[in-house]
Formats: C-alpha cells, sequence, structure tokens
C-alpha cells in the first residue's frame, strides 16, 4: 500500500486526511451548500468546511437526522453556521423546493458540493419515473446545479472570489455500457443490472462537470467545475448491498479508507488555493487523474446535457 502514502504534485496523498488538506485555508465569508452531509463523507465534509470558517447549508431528506449533527457539529466547533434543509434528490419536485428556500435564505453561494448518491439493490423508478440511480446521482444534482446557478454568478461578480462546484464521482464510472449511457433505459429501467445503473450515473457525474466547465470557460463565468472520485469507504451508500457491506466491513482495515480520508479530495477541491483557476478535471487522493475515454468524450458530455435539459424542463 506505499502507494497509498505516495504524495504527489499537490503535496498530498491518498492517505491525507480532510483536515491536513485544508490547514491554514480561511474559509470565512465563504457558503457551501453540500447535499449528502448528514453521513459518511458529506458529514466528514461539512464539519471541515466549518472548520475552516464556511457557513455550511445541509440539504437532507432527513431533516431529524441532519439537525443531530447541525448539533454535534456546533458543539464541537464553536460558533460554526450551519443550516438544514430539507431535500430528496430523487425527486424534482423536493429539488425545487429546496432552491426556493435556500433562495429565502438571502446567502450568496460560492461553493456547490455535489456528494450524495444511491447505490440499491433493483433498478427501480423515482416519483418521476426515473431509473432511481440516475434520478438521485445525477439528474437530482443537475437540477439543483442549475436552479443555485445564477446566485452563483452573482456571488462571484459581488466579491471577485471563484466559485466552484465539486461532483464526487467514484472509479465505477468505468462498470457502464461501450457506448457510456444507455438513454433509453433512464424511463425504462427493465433489465438494466444495478452495477451498470450506478456506473452510468457516477459517469455522468464527470461528464456534467466537464460540460459545466465548457460552457463556463465559453461565458467567460468566475466558475470551476470538477469530478472528484473519493476512494473506497464503507460508508451509507453500501446500506442496501448486504453482501457489499459486509465484505468492506471485513476487510475495510486493511483495504478501505477512513472517512476523514474519502473526504480530503472533496474539501481539497473545494477551499484549497491550489485549485484555483483548474476547471473540468477528474481528482483521486488530491490530485488530478485521468478518467475513462467515455468520462473524456466532449459529444457525450453535450449529449447528457440536453438529455438532462429536456428531463427536468419536462
Amino acid at each position: 500500500m506505499w502507494w497509498f502514502y505516495r504524495k504527489g504534485p499537490s503535496g498530498f496523498a491518498g492517505a491525507s486526511t480532510a483536515e491536513e488538506v485544508t490547514a491554514g485555508v480561511d474559509g470565512r465569508g465563504l457558503v457551501a451548500v453540500i447535499t449528502g452531509a448528514s453521513s459518511g463523507i458529506g458529514l466528514e465534509t461539512a464539519r471541515v468546511l466549518a472548520l475552516r470558517g464556511v457557513h455550511v447549508v445541509m440539504p437532507v431528506r432527513n431533516v431529524a437526522a441532519g439537525l443531530v449533527v447541525k448539533e454535534s457539529i456546533v458543539a464541537n466547533i464553536p460558533g460554526a453556521r450551519i443550516d438544514v434543509l430539507e431535500l430528496d434528490l430523487s425527486s424534482m419536485a423536493s429539488v425545487r423546493r429546496f432552491a426556493s428556500e435556500f433562495e429565502s435564505l438571502n446567502l450568496p453561494l460560492n461553493i456547490l458540493i455535489n456528494n450524495a448518491g444511491v447505490m440499491t439493490r433493483n433498478c427501480t423508478c423515482s416519483c418521476d419515473g426515473l431509473e432511481l440511480h440516475f434520478a438521485t446521482n445525477h439528474i437530482g444534482h443537475f437540477l439543483l446545479t442549475n436552479l443555485l446557478l445564477e446566485n452563483m454568478k452573482s456571488a462571484c461578480r459581488d466579491s471577485g472570489a471563484e466559485g466552484r462546484i465539486v461532483n464526487v464521482t467514484s472509479a465505477g464510472h468505468t462498470m457502464t455500457y461501450p457506448e457510456g449511457i444507455r438513454f433509453d433505459k433512464i424511463h425504462d429501467p427493465s433489465g438494466l443490472n444495478d452495477f451498470i445503473a450506478y456506473g452510468q450515473s457516477k459517469l455522468a457525474n464527470i461528464l456534467h462537470s466537464n460540460e459545466l466547465s465548457r460552457i463556463f470557460k465559453e461565458e467567460g463565468v468566475n466558475i470551476s467545475a470538477n469530478a472528484v472520485h473519493p476512494g473506497v469507504i464503507a460508508t451509507n451508500l453500501f446500506r442496501g448491498r448486504t453482501i457489499v457491506a459486509a465484505f468492506l466491513n471485513t476487510i475495510g482495515r486493511i483495504m478501505c479508507r477512513r472517512v476523514e480520508q474519502g473526504a480530503a479530495t472533496t474539501c481539497y477541491v473545494a477551499l484549497h488555493p491550489q485549485v484555483k483557476g483548474i476547471s473540468g478535471k477528474y481528482f483521486a487522493d488530491c490530485n488530478i487523474s485521468s478518467p475513462s475515454l467515455q468520462a473524456s468524450d466532449a459529444e457525450l458530455a453535450k449529449k447528457l446535457w440536453q438529455f438532462s435539459l429536456q428531463t427536468v424542463s419536462s
């Protein structure tokens, strides 16, 4: 496991923790929205950003659980600023309600971390009739990002600070179809393998980042969009996969990262000065890495963008 401790050009490695990669970074005056922040790497990301002075907004499905997390963070970080709002990413109506409630807070948005994700045992449909992995992991975040973009653009213009969008993906983005995404399976997941469904939703996260980056550069907007792979971590993501969860719990001490390490790349890309001006990249172990060829397909990214736009507009 020597490679896990080998530092890359950033000066950090897979073994680095979220606190280590943000040491000395002053996040005061910044506001971040972090989905899936009530557990796992999302919770650790929220805690560390709050530790660095960032005002954190936590969109969560279970508000009661989110409030418990907030109380825990505030108890250990006096002065931490955290808001908890309800959000179910699998429901476009819920995403729209959250966006409206967030706007009512009258806060600027500097950092958007699309962290939440699901891995289910079966390929069921969301309340909107979309394959659940794709609906939650991609479409929900796509719509959320679009609804919050004007706020981010205004915050950039008013403060002069770079806006940052971080999409948490996975090395599992390689487990998909040869053509990348089967768009005909999004509304009809019958016969779709659950691992393939998860993989194409994670591929969509990277393609989304790439297309956002292209659009921002074309428009001259001071917002970056990057994708991050947190590594293998035994989190609640696998709660629906009994065998996988048992396997990870058994070998976790040997192969899996701690949550503090899993959140490091997200926190690094969201806050560190080294990442300023860098966009459209895929990060792993706090360093720029190379995703699959499918994830670098500009035409597929444009096709996904149009498909997603039509889906959230219908």
